[in-house]
Order: structure tokens, then sequence, then C-alpha cells
């Protein structure tokens, strides 16, 4: 009789244990992938780029721009967008089924093609999303911090 009550408890602990840490895992994969993000957007890859982007990426910028996945990738590869580098803070992340929510801000050097070396500084708005178990970006929109 012991054995079965510490069993149910047992199971029952671990059931009210699991969604945490799948919650955590997810959380920290994004994370990853978000940061695997901020690498590419400093020293771009096409290929690891691409592979973080949903094709329908929505990719707002801070002056209202808006781009598409190609677009984004082409900037960044021709140097039309060049950032020199970016420091992320005041990260939060959320993560509800297979979508999650990031917001931060984005500090950095540019030097885009054609104009003088200037610094951002925005706040981002960043929507994720899980295809074939990866992270990849959906929308993206930034404001900037007056």
């Amino acid at each position: 009789m012991f054995k079965r009550i510490f069993l149910i408890v047992s199971l029952c602990s671990l059931v009210g244990f699991a969604p945490a840490t799948f919650a955590k895992d997810e959380v920290a994969a994004v994370t990853a992938a978000a940061e695997k993000l901020r690498v590419q957007m400093v020293d771009p890859d096409k290929a690891k780029l691409s592979a973080l982007l949903w094709e329908e990426l929505s990719y707002g910028h801070s002056n209202g721009a808006l781009n598409t996945k190609a677009v984004f990738v082409d900037d960044l590869m021709t140097g039309v967008s060049d950032f020199l580098s970016i420091t992320i803070t005041e990260q939060t992340v959320k993560v509800v089924g297979d979508t999650a929510i990031i917001r931060h801000i984005l500090s950095g050097d540019t030097h885009d093609k054609g104009k003088e070396a200037g610094k951002v500084n925005l706040k981002v708005l960043q929507l994720w999303k899980k295809q074939g178990g990866q992270w990849k970006l959906l929308a993206r929109q930034a404001v900037r911090i007056q």
C-alpha cells in the first residue's frame, strides 16, 4: 500500500514539474536562437542567417520601413545594413505554445553602405515561432529610443 501511495505522489510531482521544465527549456532554446540572430546581424553568413528566419518574415525598422526575408538577408550580405556591433540588454522572453515574444533594447554601431558610421539605440519586439522543431523569427519591429 505504501508503495502505491509513494508511486502516485511521485507521478503527480513529475506531472506538475514537467510543464515548468518544458517552459524553461523552450525559453532557453528561443533565447539561444535570438543570440544566433544577433551574431548573424554583425557577421552574416547567408545560409545560417536564412535558417533563423521564416519565409514570411516581416522585419520592421525604426524608421517605419518594412523588409521581407529576402531584402533583410540581402541588405546584411551587401552592407546596405551593416552592424559593426550589437549589444542586447533588458531582454524578456515569454513562450506561449509554439510562439515566443522577445523584447529588448538593442544598442549598436553601424556603418551602412553609403553612410557615415553611426549608433543605434532601439527598443525591439520580436515574434518567434517554432518550425520543424527550430525557433525562427517571424516578425520584428523596432522603435528609436529618444
